[in-house]
């Protein structure tokens, strides 16, 4: 009897530690509210930038990525120059 107790409490455990864990739309609330705060935005002006921010949508690696492709092979760039600006780039954006 013991045996099964141990699993399904462990299972319980796991289960309620996902409620607390902060999902993203409370991470980008919580980052749109700090941006506002630091701007010391007010009234009107709070609410609408309150709103742009959480609409926008963050860049993904895939974007990042493919903007970062496509500036290097604009500037013909090849090897390890490539390289080099691919990863540069990549840790900017």
């Amino acid at each position: 009897m013991k045996m099964v107790r141990v699993p399904l409490l462990l299972l319980g455990l796991l289960m309620c530690s996902q409620g607390f864990a902060a999902t993203a739309q409370q991470e980008k609330m919580k980052t749109c509210n700090a941006d506002a705060t630091a701007k010391a935005l007010k009234g009107d002006e709070r609410k609408a930038f309150m709103s742009t921010c959480l609409k926008a949508k963050p860049a993904t690696q895939q974007d990042k990525m493919k903007t970062c492709n496509a500036d290097a092979t604009t500037k013909a760039l090849k090897g390890d120059e490539r390289k080099a600006y691919m990863s540069d780039c990549l840790k900017k954006k």
